[in-house]
C-alpha cells in the first residue's frame, strides 16, 4: 500500500514538473519573465526567443541583429537619424567588446537587482577613458567653470563624489589665497602650480626675501608654506643650505 502511494506521489510530481516545463517554453513571458520590457521593445513581449536562447539566456549576438554597433547612438534600428543623441560621441563604437548584456537589461524587474546609472568605464578602450566630456556634461558651479578636462585628477571613474582631491592637504585656500584656479595653475595642468601668478609674489620679491633669510632653495613653495600664514613654516627646507630653522620668523618687517 505504501509502495503504491509513493509511486503515485512521484508520478504526480513528475507530471507537475513536465507541465511547468511546457508552460515555461510556451508562455515564457508569463512563467519566467522578470518584468515588462522597455517601451522600445514592447512588441517583443510575447517573443522571448528574439533575444534569448533556450537554456542559455540573452545573447549579445541576437542584440546586434537589430542594433548594429556602428549605428548605435547615430541611427535608430529603422535607419533614421537620431535627432537628439544622449551623448556628443556615440561611445558604443569605442567599447573593448560588444557585450550588450553587461550593461543593458530591458526587463523592468531586473532593475531591482542591478545597479542603475552605473557604467563600468573599464569596458571602454583605454584612449577613451580620460575623455569624460565627450559623454558627461561639465558641472556648472563656480569652481568647475574654471576647469576644462582633467576630471581624473580629482574624481574617480567609480563615482563622482566624494572627490579624491583634498586641496588643504597641499595648501589651504584661506585669506588672500582664495582666488581663481588659473592664478596658480596654468595651462590647465593641476599637477603643477606657480606662486608667480599673483602681483605680490614676483620672482624678484620672493628671491630677495628668501636670500635675506639665508634660504637658497625656494622653488617649491608648498614644501614650507601650506597656508596664508607666513609664520607657519613646515618642512626641512633649509637642510644643507645653512640651517633648517632659517625663515621661521621671516619677513617680520612686512
Amino acid at each position: 500500500m505504501s509502495l503504491n502511494r509513493s509511486r503515485l506521489l512521484k508520478l504526480i510530481l513528475a507530471a507537475n514538473l513536465i507541465v511547468l516545463a511546457v508552460l515555461a517554453f510556451v508562455y515564457p513571458h508569463l512563467m519566467v519573465g522578470p518584468g515588462k520590457l522597455i517601451p522600445g521593445h514592447k512588441q517583443l513581449e510575447s517573443d522571448c526567443f528574439a533575444c534569448h536562447a533556450a537554456l542559455t539566456g540573452a545573447a549579445s549576438e541576437r542584440c546586434i541583429t537589430c542594433h548594429k554597433p556602428a549605428e548605435i547612438g547615430r541611427l535608430t534600428t529603422k535607419g533614421l537619424t537620431i535627432a537628439k543623441p544622449l551623448t556628443s560621441t556615440p561611445f558604443h563604437q569605442k567599447l573593448i567588446s560588444q557585450d550588450c548584456v553587461a550593461c543593458h537589461s530591458d526587463h523592468a524587474g531586473v532593475k531591482r537587482f542591478r545597479p542603475q546609472g552605473h557604467f563600468n568605464h573599464a569596458l571602454l578602450q583605454k584612449t577613451m577613458r580620460d575623455q569624460c566630456q565627450t559623454c558627461h556634461k561639465s558641472p556648472t558651479d563656480a569652481l568647475h567653470k574654471q576647469i576644462t578636462g582633467n576630471c581624473s585628477q580629482c574624481h574617480s571613474q567609480e563615482r563622482w563624489t566624494p572627490a579624491t582631491f583634498d586641496h588643504d592637504k597641499y595648501f589651504a585656500l584661506d585669506r588672500d589665497h582664495s582666488t581663481r584656479c588659473v592664478t596658480c595653475h596654468t595651462s590647465n595642468d593641476y599637477r603643477q602650480y606657480t606662486c608667480y601668478g599673483c602681483h605680490e609674489h614676483t620672482p624678484d620679491n620672493i628671491r630677495r626675501e628668501h636670500i635675506e633669510e639665508g634660504i637658497r632653495d625656494y622653488t617649491n613653495c608648498v614644501k614650507c608654506h601650506r597656508n596664508a600664514n607666513e609664520d607657519d613654516i613646515r618642512g626641512g627646507f633649509g637642510e644643507g643650505e645653512g640651517g633648517g630653522n632659517n625663515g621661521r620668523n621671516k619677513r617680520d618687517d612686512d
